[in-house]
């Protein structure tokens, strides 16, 4: 049973993940942990617009805070997120990974050697790599990795790279992520 998802999203992601988030209901239990490439200016309006779009608390996510079941974390801007094996954040100033901090392939690694094969990853649209080789461990770990078709993404290449790279449990349109995520949680109405 999937205990966390992480996701990944760069070029388009603010309206991808606002629709992902509203396919999750108050019964969701898996913690949900975003990696959106955005400019740091825009930070706080990106988590009040995630904030309106879901009925799970949202917030940005803090230096040895304890992760939640049923919380949605996004990743703050000029910091890698990771996840430690005591279930807790750690922020990190390390180098750039695919030209971006935070990096989806950061956040990807660290939480596929925690949660293992209760961890699904997400890779949504986005104009770059990132995510790719975070998946591939996922995947080699015994996670699920959902990538959403790159033909409906508003930017291809983070989708299209992730499939390249790791392959995919799921190829799915954005309309059908969450009703996977509430399967892979095992919600009985999904």
């Amino acid at each position: 049973m999937m205990e966390a998802c992480v996701v990944g999203a760069s070029t388009g992601g603010v309206s991808a993940l606002r629709s992902l988030l509203r396919g999750l209901d108050k019964g969701f239990r898996p913690s949900v942990i975003i990696v959106q490439h955005t400019a740091t200016e825009g930070f706080n309006v990106l988590v009040d617009l995630l904030r309106d779009s879901c009925v799970l608390p949202v917030s940005e996510a803090q230096s040895r805070e304890p992760i939640q079941p049923g919380h949605v974390y996004l990743a703050p801007p000029r910091y890698h997120l990771l996840v430690e094996r005591q279930h807790r954040f750690a922020l990190s100033v390390d180098e750039r990974v695919c030209h971006v901090r935070p990096a989806a392939d950061v956040l990807f690694q660290s939480a596929a050697e925690v949660w293992r094969e209760r961890l699904a990853a997400v890779v949504l649209t986005g104009a770059n790599d990132d995510g790719a080789r975070g998946a591939a461990l996922v995947r080699s770990l015994g996670g699920t990795l959902i990538v959403q078709d790159p033909q409906e993404a508003e930017a291809p290449e983070m989708p299209a790279a992730a499939l390249r790279l790791a392959g995919a449990d799921h190829v799915l349109p954005l309309n059908r992520i969450a009703p996977m995520l509430l399967k892979l949680a095992g919600r009985a109405n999904a």
